[in-house]
């Protein structure tokens, strides 16, 4: 996976990074990707698993689990490690997703 070449084509890019042996994030993942689904529809949601794409995360200093991460225009948007809420990222996400879409 180019998670560089994804966050810099894509105008709104979601990541949650997990791993198998994370049962917080078997718990979250469905959640998230049903939030920015159905609130962000032009957002696109990736799941990077830490144990099996390793490289990825250490380029990205991702060393606990989950983190997951916002880019709006190649920028990070928002970040969000270990303990956080459904509404505290769905909060943080709507201005900058409705300032680049118009929603």
């Amino acid at each position: 996976m180019n998670l560089q070449a994804l966050i810099r084509q894509e105008e709104a890019l979601f990541v949650l990074f997990g791993g198998a042996h994370c049962n917080v994030c078997h718990a979250i993942r469905p959640r998230l990707e049903a939030m920015v689904a159905e609130r962000f529809p032009r957002m696109r949601f990736v799941y990077v698993d830490c144990e099996a794409a390793t490289d990825v995360c250490a380029q990205q200093g991702v060393f606990s689990l989950p983190v997951a991460r916002a880019w709006f225009a190649g920028q990070k948007g928002g970040e969000w490690v270990r303990a956080f809420s459904l509404g505290e990222v769905e909060q943080a996400l709507a201005r900058p997703y409705a300032l680049i879409f118009g929603n």
